[in-house]
């Protein structure tokens, strides 16, 4: 834990209050909410040198899609303030950043106070969704900073491998039917189809990690605010909505049975805010959001059979709570039939 900070805008901290984030990213020293005689402020620190898990690597590869000052300098640079502004979409204010002596980074940011994305309802969503639009129709033609990730779903969810993935697993087998899991193995074995169609699709600038636990919406003001930029660079038109309809749901955020609505409801909204901007091919929209769901996805089925196999839960330790592999398979087995149906609509057509 980082105990001596030496940028703090608060001054001496008093309290510290450890947030929930992915461990396993070796590219974060920890992220705190912290308080003292000037204030609460959120903390992060990034590292190039931290523990973590070896597929969480952080990079000094500037276009990595882990690259460990992104954040930091998406930031300083000016950047995550002014990426939505003009659409309303938010992010925290910067109070203070600076380099510590080992090289490693500190990032002061706002404790923006509000109703987080767990708790959102549709119609919140959906607003986001058209705030995005509008504002990746504004920036399809912006140019990329040397510190964007580029092919972002080909380096993220293609670098992982799996010898010898069992399909038919029996716990799997007794929970996703022979069809759900013939249609698993296929965004497998295509995922680098998945991964070209998506890069040749219409470019914007993304946020790359949308998900509830990345969104708030904050009592002093009307529109959503976007945390965590760490992965923001260039990706496909409606990349990050595949990514929110399909994330509300698969570490049980939100109950499953929204699904649908959500998935309708966001993409409509998304589609009416590209077109607040410029037309966009409606057609081509949906082929991006369901090639970028369905890629950024394949390596989730072969992961949980993998944990089946080997006697490990299949879920996440940073943000699940359920224990039980039988429940989470049956919860997420809409979620994985959607991402099916989205990679025949990507390759079919």
């Amino acid at each position: 834990m980082l105990t001596d900070p030496r940028h703090s805008p608060i001054g001496t901290p008093t309290a510290w209050e450890p947030l929930t984030h992915n461990t396993a990213n070796q590219a974060t020293g920890g992220i705190w909410r912290v308080t003292g005689p000037g204030g609460t402020a959120i903390l992060k620190h990034a590292t190039p040198t931290g523990q973590g898990a070896a597929h969480w690597p952080a990079s000094t590869d500037p276009r990595h899609w882990n690259y460990w000052q992104r954040e930091y300098l998406a930031y300083t640079t000016g950047y995550a303030a002014q990426y939505g502004k003009a659409t309303g979409l938010g992010a925290p204010a910067l109070l203070a950043a600076g380099q510590r002596p080992d090289g490693s980074r500190e990032l002061w940011l706002d404790n923006v106070t509000g109703t987080p994305g767990p708790d959102w309802t549709t119609t919140q969503l959906a607003d986001l969704a058209h705030h995005l639009g509008a504002t990746q129709a504004q920036l399809a033609n912006a140019p990329e900073l040397p510190w964007h990730s580029r092919r972002f779903l080909r380096t993220y969810a293609g670098r992982r491998d799996f010898p010898d993935i069992p399909w038919n697993h029996p716990l799997a087998a007794a929970h996703w039917d022979a069809d759900l899991r013939d249609g698993l193995r296929m965004i497998w074995e295509k995922r680098t189809e998945l991964f070209t169609l998506a890069e040749t699709l219409p470019q914007t600038r993304c946020h790359l990690d949308l998900w509830p636990l990345n969104l708030i919406w904050p009592t002093s003001k009307n529109g959503p605010v976007l945390l965590d930029w760490s992965f923001t660079g260039t990706g496909a038109i409606g990349e990050d909505i595949a990514n929110l309809i399909a994330d509300t749901f698969l570490d049980g955020l939100q109950p499953v049975h929204r699904l649908p609505q959500t998935e309708t409801a966001l993409t409509n909204a998304y589609l009416t805010g590209l077109n607040t901007t410029a037309h966009h091919n409606e057609t081509t929209v949906r082929k991006a959001i369901a090639a970028t769901g369905a890629a950024k996805y394949c390596w989730l089925a072969p992961t949980m059979l993998t944990s089946l196999a080997n006697g490990t839960p299949t879920t996440s330790a940073d943000y699940d709570t359920e224990t039980d592999n039988a429940a989470v398979l049956d919860r997420r087995a809409p979620i994985l039939t959607m991402l099916v149906r989205w990679a025949h609509t990507a390759l079919d057509n």
